[in-house]
């Protein structure tokens, strides 16, 4: 029964190599294999390829100095929060709250089963972070310090340690994220924060690394004192794969027994946390009045509502929403050198700034993209907006404008701050706004209406055409293709005729663009939608 549960807790987890989401059926065995290849490739090819660079540039000057123990402390906590972060989700979601839970519950099988099933699940992924770092980190240092069977057992007790210890923190704080979610009425914001605190500690780290490499590097005698006087325990983990077996036993005992704490503490709540529903309130009928909407309103409130509703749809298409303004308001604060730096090394072409801004907060709209989907989204559900005695070109009028209030908006804020801090005249300064502005609309308008020419109403799950349609990734890669096009056009051929020339011809050339979507939209393409 164990191996059972397992097997469906990987294939669920894997479910769109297996699947084909589109026409809802099984894919061939030599798609599943070319699938899982790729998957290998990109996550221990790619991303392992960065952390083997990392090992190279550590591995050797600690070793030669005495301290590959330091070596493998810092590349085993890299391993650690790697894998933390990359299972946490998955506990949060797959061992607490599961979907299936009612189900499972309902069946003759023992809850310690259903635990184990989900902890091991728990411990793969959480496993299969941590050797992308892991792997290169022990091949690099057996290329540097020599490989000798101590060191190889070393190295295998390493990883079981690491491991384990993932699963025992992804655990806990997979519990914490279970226990705020259901104290949210609506979990998709839950979701959401969850993914923006991810994001935000990983691009953190991600800038600082470097500088913390080197400081590393530079004071790795002074750091390796300090921490045998004041953390030894620390020092004991990283000899661990240097194969001090001792050390190793000692970790390994600590980390079994605290996974049978944690065991224990699992089989007492997890029927409790399963069957809790969240934050329930007493409701209580009052009498109010409803201020009635127009057709339009009530359309495009319910656009809204779809979209708030979704936590996948709010993380990959609205996105862009926090980011585009994030974006204005760094350059307004820290820009001021960067601009100079551009209209420096552009000095043939005046004002370059001003167009070089424009098009990268153009290039930010493709983050903004819920109109694209939003036809695909109604699904089995399309008789509904059909069968209502409104005109299908108000139905699609309502998908547009969402997008245009939630990238339009923060557009528009971007970039009035960024000018703020652009050297040219108030002209150069109006038009680069206006641009914007009129490529958001153009953006809006010919990604609705390749939602409704590619609209793909028989899909399984929903991800397949937030993130995976081909409309999403027309618009989203042939957006930075253009804006790499008008960017390399302006440095390369235009800039003789000026910034402000170069700015309106496109602000006029992408608004008729934008028109000829729009009138496309109210005449075939309503026509198109009614016969969906």
């Amino acid at each position: 029964m164990l191996k059972l549960l397992l097997k469906k807790q990987m294939t669920e987890l894997f479910r769109s190599y297996f699947l084909d989401a589109k026409k809802g059926t099984m894919r061939p065995k030599w798609q599943v294999a070319l699938f899982f290849l790729l998957y290998i490739a990109v996550v221990f090819g790619m991303l392992g390829a960065v952390f083997f660079v990392l090992a190279m540039n550590l591995c050797g000057p600690m070793v030669s100095l005495g301290m590959g123990w330091m070596y493998f402390l810092l590349m085993g906590l890299i391993a650690l929060v790697l894998g933390v972060f990359g299972s946490v989700f998955n506990t949060y979601a797959g061992l607490y709250l599961a979907k299936d839970n009612d189900l499972l519950l309902s069946l003759p099988i023992p809850v310690n089963v259903i635990i184990a099933s989900r902890l091991l699940n728990v411990y793969i992924m959480g496993a299969l972070y941590s050797l992308i770092v892991l792997i290169p980190t022990l091949a690099v240092y057996w290329i540097t310090a020599g490989f000798t069977l101590m060191r190889l057992i070393g190295g295998i007790l390493l990883i079981l340690i690491i491991t384990l210890i993932v699963m025992l923190l992804s655990c806990i704080l997979g519990w914490a994220v279970a226990k705020i979610s259901q104290r949210f009425k609506n979990k998709s914001y839950a979701g959401v924060l969850a993914a923006l605190v991810f994001f935000a500690g990983y691009y953190y780290f991600y800038f600082r690394a470097s500088s913390m490499i080197d400081d590393l590097a530079l004071n790795a005698a002074v750091y390796g004192k300090e921490i045998k006087g004041s953390a030894y325990i620390l020092y004991l983990f990283g000899t661990i794969g240097e194969g001090n077996l001792l050390s190793a036993l000692i970790f390994l005992a600590v980390s079994f027994a605290l996974c049978a704490i944690v065991w224990t503490v699992i089989s007492r709540t997890f029927f409790a946390i399963a069957a809790d529903t969240g934050v329930s309130e007493k409701k209580v009928y009052r009498e109010k009045s409803v201020r009635k909407k127009s057709v339009f309103g009530a359309l495009l409130a319910k656009e809204f509502k779809r979209f708030t509703s979704d936590a996948n749809y709010m993380l990959n298409c609205g996105l862009g929403v926090l980011f585009i303004p994030a974006a204005g308001i760094a350059i307004f604060l820290k820009g001021g050198e960067f601009i100079k730096a551009l209209d420096t090394v552009f000095a043939h072409a005046p004002y370059s700034s001003a167009v070089l801004i424009s098009v990268m907060l153009c290039m930010m709209t493709s983050m903004v993209d819920m109109a694209v989907p939003s036809v695909s989204l109604e699904g089995k559900n399309i008789w509904i907006p059909r069968s209502l005695p409104v005109d299908a070109k108000q139905v699609l009028r309502a998908k547009a404008c969402m997008q245009l209030i939630l990238a339009g908006i923060p557009a528009a804020f971007a970039a009035v701050l960024s000018v703020c801090v652009i050297n040219a005249p108030l002209y150069i300064k109006a038009l680069t706004v206006l641009f914007v502005l009129v490529f958001t609309f153009f953006a809006t308008m010919s990604g609705l209406f390749l939602g409704v020419r590619m609209a793909n109403l028989s899909w399984v799950s929903e991800l397949s055409v937030i993130k995976q349609g081909a409309p999403v990734m027309i618009i989203l890669f042939g957006t930075w293709i253009i804006c790499a096009a008008l960017a390399a056009g302006w440095l390369l051929l235009a800039y003789p005729i000026g910034a402000a020339a170069w700015l309106g011809i496109l602000s006029l050339i992408f608004g008729a663009g934008g028109l000829y979507f729009m009138h496309w939209l109210d005449t075939k393409g309503a026509q198109r939608f009614r016969e969906l």
